[in-house]
């Protein structure tokens, strides 16, 4: 669902990767800080943290080998391992920030998660982590869940995911043993030269919404389409993408 990088890039990157800016500093990283990127994708966040740290002060884990591949390649000098959220292979208090990007929702056990991510980290360290608002139409795939609910209102959106309401992910910070808890909300403006640029990278079969679009039949799949074009302009076109974010301490 999520193991090729130049699909992801296209799919999500274009939205994940100003968003890393912003993470970066509402989690206070800083010159001298040893960081860690969790569910580190095809690096968006990793990249953003290697211009401000530089690659020996970045460490990185994604349970997605093709992207671990990608990270080692893009980002020499970054110690990139294998790995889920649930089971980190660090020692305790190894790292002054730990940081989770658009993953809390998609772990396997959201709490155990974040209860290694704190783990991991020094004690009064950072623990932080972002994820897609789905309760307001400020998302990168609020026209394309919308449209879809409209061919068929069965489907489930991602709105359903752990941490994606307002007050769910700080709670689950709360869940893990993670102290101070903030959360505030992120956003970032994406221009697209036209629908299509827009449309195309949802047929590339990346999480759940590629998924849907690979398995509905050729009529339901040029309805969608339709429907998601008669909701966006034809030219050029701004979206705003609004993140839920919360920083704790460890």
């Amino acid at each position: 669902m999520f193991d090729s990088a130049d699909s992801y890039d296209r799919f999500m990157g274009r939205y994940s990767r100003p968003l890393a800016g912003e993470f970066a500093t509402f989690a206070a990283v800083r010159a001298g800080d040893q960081v860690l990127d969790v569910g580190c994708g095809p690096g968006a966040l990793t990249g953003e943290l290697v211009d401000r740290l530089g690659s020996p002060a970045v460490t990185a884990v994604d349970p997605s080998r093709p992207f671990v591949d990608a990270v080692r390649d893009r980002f020499p000098g970054v110690d990139v391992r294998t790995a889920g959220a649930e089971d980190l292979p660090f020692g305790n208090d190894v790292f002054d920030a730990t940081l989770a990007q658009l993953v809390v929702h998609f772990m396997s056990d959201p709490v155990a998660g974040l209860s290694e991510m704190k783990r991991v980290t020094h004690t009064g360290g950072v623990v932080a982590a972002c994820v897609w608002d789905y309760t307001r139409d400020e998302t990168p795939l609020t026209v394309f869940w919308k449209s879809a609910r409209v061919v068929d209102p069965s489907i489930e959106t991602e709105s359903r995911l752990p941490g994606s309401r307002p007050g769910e992910l700080g709670k689950l910070f709360t869940a893990a043993g993670i102290g101070q808890v903030e959360e505030v909300a992120l956003s970032v403006e994406v221009e697209h030269s036209d629908f299509e640029d827009w449309w195309d990278p949802f047929t590339l079969g990346v999480g759940p919404a590629g998924a849907l679009v690979a398995g509905l039949d050729p009529e339901s799949r040029a309805r969608l389409r339709e429907l998601c074009r008669r909701n966006l302009p034809s030219g050029p076109f701004v979206l705003e993408a609004r993140a839920l974010t919360v920083r704790g301490q460890a």
